[in-house]
C-alpha cells in the first residue's frame, strides 16, 4: 500500500475513533435553554394564569410574561460532541452538572425543590402587591420544616403557628432561631404553637385560632459548617390569610423566579386601566413579602426567550444586569428592577411612551 494512502487510511480511522469517542464518552455538564414565556394576563391550557375572585377586577391588555428555562435532566449525561454544540450553540448554554444538580440531587430532590419555591414565590408575590395596593393581609410565623431525626420531629410540624419561643413573642422566621440559638445544646426550649389542623380549621370556619398548645423540646449541637449552636432541627416561614381569592393556575413550572411578574400581573388585575398601555412587556425576579426583586439563574435563556416571543421591554433584576447585556437580543431593552416600585415606575413609562429616562441596564 502506498505511503500516501495509509497516512490517509490511519488518519481517517483516527478521526472516526475520535468522532465514537465524543459520542460514547460521557462528560459532566448539563444543558440549559430558552423555555416557554406565559403571559400571566392571559390565558394558558384554556384557563387564566391569575383567577381572582371576591374583589372586582378590571380588564386588562398587552403582555406581563413570565419567562423560564429548560434544562437536562438530572440523570442524563451528555457526550462531548453534545457538550461542544451547547458551547458553540448561541441560545444555549452547557454548565457544570453540578451546578444544576448540586450535591447529587436526584431529579425528583430537584423538582420537589422547585414545586416549593414556586408555590412560595406566589405567596410572596400576591403579599407583595396587596401591600402595594394597601390591602391588609393577616400573616403570622409557621413551622416550615421538620428534618428527619431532628429533636423536633414528632413534636413540631409542619405549618404548625409559633406564636412564641420561651415566652418572648415571634413576630418573623429569624425570631425563631434568634431564641433558640439564645441556649446552649442540651437546653430545653418551649415553643408555643397553634397546631397546623387547628389552625386550618379555624381558616377554613373565618375565625381566629384561640387554642395553643406548649411544646418543650430539647436542644442538640448543630452539624453544618458553621458555628456550633443550638438547634431543634426545624426551618420557619411565613404564611398568610388573604381577604379574597387569588389563584395562580400555571403547570410544569419550577423555582422563584416568577414572583415578580406575577405580583404585577395580580396589581394590574385590581387596578384601572393598563400598566403596560398595550406594550409587549417580560421580565423575571424573585419577589419577597415587602416587595424586593431578587436576582435569578439563566438570565441570558430567559431573554433570548422572551424576545423571540416579541418581548420589547424586559425587566430585569438589577443583580443580573451585568449578565443580561452581555448579549441583549435587538430590539430588546433591558429595564433595571430592584423593587415591585421600580418595576411600576418602569411601566408608567413605557406604556407613555416616554422611555428617554427608563432606569436600562448598563454593561458591566
Amino acid at each position: 500500500m502506498p505511503r500516501r494512502t495509509a497516512t490517509m487510511l490511519a488518519s481517517t480511522l483516527m478521526l472516526i475513533a475520535l468522532l465514537c469517542a465524543g459520542v460514547f464518552i460521557p462528560v459532566p455538564y448539563s444543558e440549559m435553554y430558552p423555555g416557554p414565556t406565559v403571559n400571566t394576563l392571559g390565558d394558558h391550557d384554556g384557563e387564566p394564569v391569575l383567577h381572582i375572585a371576591g374583589r372586582k377586577t378590571y380588564a386588562t391588555s398587552g403582555h406581563l410574561n413570565m419567562t423560564t428555562v429548560r434544562v437536562t435532566s438530572a440523570e442524563y449525561r451528555m457526550n462531548l460532541v453534545e457538550a461542544v454544540y451547547g458551547w458553540l450553540a448561541h441560545d444555549n448554554k452547557v454548565l457544570p452538572h453540578d451546578t444544576l444538580y448540586p450535591d447529587g440531587k436526584t431529579e425528583e430532590q430537584s423538582s420537589q425543590e422547585n414545586a416549593e419555591e414556586f408555590s412560595q414565590s406566589q405567596e410572596s408575590a400576591k403579599v407583595a402587591a396587596l401591600k402595594e395596593l394597601d390591602i391588609p393581609v393577616r400573616s403570622w410565623v409557621i413551622v416550615s420544616t421538620v428534618a428527619k431525626g431532628a429533636p423536633a420531629e414528632g413534636k413540631l410540624h409542619a405549618g404548625d403557628v409559633i406564636k412564641a419561643v420561651d415566652g418572648t413573642a415571634v413576630k418573623q422566621p429569624a425570631d425563631v432561631a434568634e431564641l433558640v440559638t439564645k441556649h446552649k445544646p442540651g437546653q430545653d426550649v418551649v415553643f408555643t404553637i397553634v397546631p397546623a389542623k387547628e389552625q386550618a380549621a379555624a381558616e377554613k370556619e373565618k375565625r381566629t385560632a384561640t387554642r395553643t398548645e406548649k411544646v418543650t423540646i430539647t436542644t442538640t449541637t448543630s452539624d453544618d459548617s458553621g458555628a456550633k449552636r443550638a438547634i431543634v432541627g426545624i426551618s420557619a416561614g411565613t404564611d398568610h390569610t388573604f381577604p379574597f381569592t387569588i389563584d395562580i393556575k400555571l403547570a410544569d413550572v419550577g423555582g422563584p423566579s416568577a414572583g415578580l411578574m406575577f405580583a404585577l400581573g395580580i396589581y394590574d388585575k385590581l387596578t384601572p386601566g393598563s400598566l403596560t398601555g398595550g406594550k409587549f412587556v417580560a421580565g423575571t425576579g424573585t419577589i419577597d413579602d415587602d416587595g424586593k426583586v431578587g436576582p435569578i439563574g439563566g438570565i441570558e435563556m430567559k431573554i433570548v426567550g422572551a424576545s423571540s416571543k416579541g418581548a420589547k421591554y424586559f425587566l430585569t433584576p438589577a443583580d443580573n444586569c451585568s449578565a443580561a447585556t452581555k448579549d441583549t437580543p435587538k430590539g430588546l431593552t433591558l429595564v433595571k428592577v430592584g423593587t415591585i416600585d421600580d418595576a411600576l415606575g418602569a411601566l408608567k413609562d413605557i406604556r407613555s411612551g416616554d422611555t428617554a429616562d427608563l432606569p436600562k441596564c448598563a454593561a458591566g
